[in-house]
């Protein structure tokens, strides 16, 4: 059993490492190798475990320890105890690898960037550098993190009349707050975002970025799209009013990327 859960394993891990790029939905791109180097290590080993492992009814009688066989009945007896539950319920571990394998789930999304409040590097309000020169520059693109960074902490308000772009998937609000979200009907109920994952090392540390996208109509949730558009000011940076907010003036659907998170 060990060793089928163990060939198992390795091809999953090889699976989505070394013959495709899966691992990018739920681990950084340097720890390649080290999938690589761990799926190809566990097929060894179960490769190895099944070439040792020995039939006891094959045995030559002669290699038989004498003093074991006044107990042989008594082993018997015990063997056929233990391995009819045991082997049966530890199938039940082959679930996970067999689904990684066949089935990898998909990147994080939307229902994570809901529960997890945007964080920015930024350690405090002041100038940040200028974007580059425009407008034949234009629209810039950055990263959702950048942004807004600079929308909550930029005191030269580098972005001001600049056109930006960004990309990530979409994820829904709904509230009765008066924000006016992103069909500006000042109704509260059709805020929509834009949204990226940031990882340190894995999904499981994942941290969401969200920009708020007014004057468009919402896509569907976790659907991938570029949005052009405005920064839309809504605060003294620094202040809990400051908030990143976009004015789209379009809205663009794209292909997942191959890494579907944020980099540093």
């Amino acid at each position: 059993m060990q060793e089928v859960l163990l060939l198992l394993c390795g091809a999953a891990l090889l699976r989505i490492s070394l013959f495709s790029e899966l691992y990018l939905r739920y681990v950084k791109e340097g720890l390649r190798p080290y999938l690589i180097t761990s799926g190809v290590l566990l097929i060894v080993l179960g490769m190895l475990s099944m070439a040792r492992r020995v039939d006891p009814e094959d045995r030559d009688p002669e290699d038989k320890d004498p003093e074991d066989e006044g107990t042989e009945d008594e082993d018997t007896e015990d063997h056929g105890h233990d391995h009819t539950r045991g082997p049966r319920i530890a199938w039940l571990l082959a679930a996970p690898a067999l689904a990684l394998l066949l089935f990898p789930p998909p990147a994080l999304g939307s229902y994570s960037a809901d529960r997890e409040e945007a964080k920015v590097a930024a350690q405090g309000v002041g100038t940040f550098p200028e974007l580059p020169p425009g407008p034949a520059e234009d629209p810039v693109d950055l990263t959702l993190g950048s942004f807004a960074s600079r929308a909550q902490w930029d005191s030269g308000a580098s972005m001001k009349g600049r056109t930006l772009r960004l990309t990530g998937f979409v994820t829904r609000h709904s509230n009765g707050d008066g924000d006016d979200g992103g069909n500006g009907n000042g109704n509260g109920n059709g805020t929509w975002y834009v949204a990226r994952l940031l990882v340190s090392c894995c999904a499981a540390d994942a941290q969401a970025l969200k920009v708020q996208i007014r004057g468009a109509e919402a896509p569907a949730a976790d659907t991938w799209v570029t949005v052009t558009g405005t920064w839309h000011p809504t605060g003294k940076p620094g202040s809990n009013e400051a908030r990143p907010v976009l004015d789209a003036t379009s809205v663009r659907h794209v292909k997942q990327p191959s890494n579907p998170y944020e980099k540093r």
